[in-house]
């Protein structure tokens, strides 16, 4: 998996455009604060976000099939109608995470966090 900083990831979301996608699948994320990004869209298909801190992130119709976001932080986090088909949410907390149409079809959700109206 490729490695990239913050900075880096930021600097490439400048030019992103509403109706352009952020492509960051495969990307090694694991362990970055990615605290109130605006990720609406992206394709994080088999990013790994394992440990990533992306508290109050939007990730609003993001694609997140297979990601492995074990003990990821997704406090507050926007999920709505984001895909996490096979993802890996083992020990994440989704404390205050909205997620009313998100797909965790598959996912794994051993030991994670999850708000009271999960369903």
């Amino acid at each position: 998996m490729a490695e990239i900083s913050r900075k880096e990831l930021v600097l490439a979301l400048i030019p992103c455009h509403e109706e352009h996608r952020p492509r960051l699948s495969g990307l090694d994320l694991s362990g970055l604060d990615l605290r109130y990004l605006n990720l609406t869209g992206a394709d994080l298909g088999g990013a790994d976000l394992s440990a990533a801190d992306l508290s109050g992130a939007n990730l609003t119709n993001a694609f997140l099939g297979g990601a492995k976001l074990q003990d990821a932080k997704l406090e507050g986090a926007y999920l709505s109608g984001a895909i996490f088909r096979g993802a890996n949410l083992s020990g994440a907390n989704l404390t205050g995470a909205r997620f009313m149409g998100a797909n965790f079809q598959g996912a794994e959700l051993a030991g994670a966090i999850l708000p009271a109206n999960f369903a």
